[in-house]
C-alpha cells in the first residue's frame, strides 16, 4: 500500500465495516469541512508518522502494528476495540496534531503562527514568557476536526474511539517541554525568556506505549450500546466514562491470541518473526523478545547466518567525490520457527 493511500490506514484507525473498500485520501478529505483542505498534506503526513511510531513501539511485541490493523476490513461488520486499537487511535490522533502544530509554528500556514499569547508575562522567579511557543491549541483544534469526524456513531465503540483520540492529543501537551534563553551582562543569565516546545515525537510514542500497558477495560453491558443511538445509551456511556481520566487509554474487548495465525482476522502470528539475542545495551524487553515471540508461543528459535553487503573504506578524492569499497559481513539473526518449544531451562536463555 503506497504512502498516499489514506489516512484510511491511520485515520479510520481499525474501524471495520462489512463490505467496505479501502478509502482514498480524497474520500477522507470530503468528510471534513472544505475549509480545512489547506491542511490535508499535514494531516496525511501526521497520520503516517503516527503509524510509523506504532510500528517502532511494537516491533518486538506479538502484535506489531500490522497493516491489517490499519485498513478497513471486509471480514466483519463489527469494529474492533481492543487494547491495541486504543493505541492506534491515540498515536494517529497525536501524529496529526503534532504535525499540524509543527507546521503552524514554522509558518507553513497563512492563518496561524507561534503562540504569543503569554509573551512578556512573568512566568516565575527570574524568567518571563517569550520566544516562539508551539501553537498546540491550533494543532488540537484542526486535528480534532479531521480525526473525530470519522466517528459519527453513538455506540460504545465510537465513544471509546473518541476518548482514545483525545488521550492521544493530550499526550502531545503532557510531553511538551520548557525551553529558555539567557539574557544579562556578559552572559550572567540574570533573566531568562522561556517558551513551550513540542518534545520529540518518539517521546510521545514512549508516553502512549506506557498508557497502552496501563489501559483500562471498559466494563459495561455492550449489547444495548450496539443496538442504536438512543438517549439512554448516550447517558450510560457518559456515566461510565466520567470516572476515567481523559489521559488514559480504554478498550472494550480482550485481545486475541497474537501468537496464532488468523487469516480471517488478518493476524499472521509470530512464526517467522525476527527476535533479538544478546547485547549489553539492550533493554530487558528487547533481551526477552525471543522468549516472548517464540518460546512462549510454542515455537523454537532458528538461527540464520546472513551475508550483508555494505559500503566501507570510503575515501574522499579531490575534488569532489567519495569512493567506497563493498564489504561483505556475515551476521547472525534469529527467527521464530515451527516446532515444539525448548525445555524451560533452554527457554530461559534469551
Amino acid at each position: 500500500m503506497g504512502p498516499w493511500i489514506l489516512l484510511t490506514t491511520a485515520m479510520s484507525m481499525c474501524c471495520h465495516f462489512q463490505g467496505a473498500s479501502t478509502w482514498t485520501v480524497n474520500n477522507f478529505l470530503m468528510t471534513g469541512p472544505k475549509a480545512f483542505l489547506t491542511y490535508a498534506s499535514s494531516v496525511q503526513v501526521g497520520a503516517q508518522s503516527g503509524i510509523q511510531e506504532c510500528k517502532h513501539q511494537f516491533a518486538l511485541d506479538r502484535w506489531n502494528c500490522p497493516e491489517s490493523s490499519l485498513q478497513l476490513s471486509k471480514h466483519t461488520g463489527l469494529r474492533s476495540a481492543t487494547r491495541e486499537t486504543s493505541f492506534v487511535h491515540a498515536i494517529s490522533a497525536a501524529g496529526v496534531m503534532y504535525t499540524l502544530t509543527k507546521n503552524c509554528s514554522m509558518g507553513d500556514f497563512d492563518n496561524c503562527g507561534c503562540d504569543d499569547s503569554r509573551i512578556g508575562r512573568s512566568g516565575g522567579r527570574g524568567w518571563i514568557w517569550g520566544g516562539c511557543s508551539d501553537n498546540v491549541e491550533f494543532g488540537e483544534k484542526i486535528s480534532k476536526q479531521f480525526v473525530d469526524a470519522l466517528e459519527d456513531g453513538h455506540d460504545s465503540r465510537a465513544a471509546v474511539n473518541l476518548h482514545n483520540n483525545e488521550a492521544g492529543r493530550l499526550a502531545i501537551k503532557a510531553t511538551m517541554r520548557k525551553a529558555c534563553k539567557c539574557h544579562g551582562v556578559s552572559g550572567s543569565c540574570s533573566i531568562q525568556t522561556c517558551w513551550m516546545q513540542l518534545a520529540d515525537f518518539r517521546e510521545v510514542g514512549n508516553y502512549l506505549k506506557m498508557k497502552h500497558e496501563q489501559a483500562k477495560k471498559l466494563e459495561m453491558d455492550k449489547k444495548p450500546a450496539r443496538a442504536g443511538n438512543s438517549a439512554d445509551n448516550r447517558g450510560v456511556l457518559a456515566l461510565t466514562l466520567r470516572s476515567i481520566a481523559r489521559t488514559e487509554l480504554i478498550f472494550l474487548e480482550d485481545s486475541p491470541n497474537y501468537c496464532l495465525k488468523n487469516k480471517s482476522m488478518g493476524y499472521r502470528g509470530t512464526e517467522g518473526r525476527e527476535c533479538v539475542k544478546g547485547g549489553k545495551n539492550m533493554s530487558p524487553w528487547e533481551r526477552k523478545s525471543c522468549r516472548r515471540l517464540c518460546y512462549e508461543c510454542g515455537l523454537r528459535v532458528v538461527e540464520k547466518r546472513i551475508e550483508v553487503v555494505s559500503s566501507c573504506n570510503c575515501k574522499f578524492h579531490w575534488c569532489c567525490t567519495v569512493k567506497c569499497e563493498k564489504c561483505t559481513q556475515v551476521v547472525t539473526k534469529y527467527y521464530c520457527g515451527d516446532g515444539t518449544a525448548r525445555t524451560a531451562q533452554s527457554s530461559s536463555r534469551d
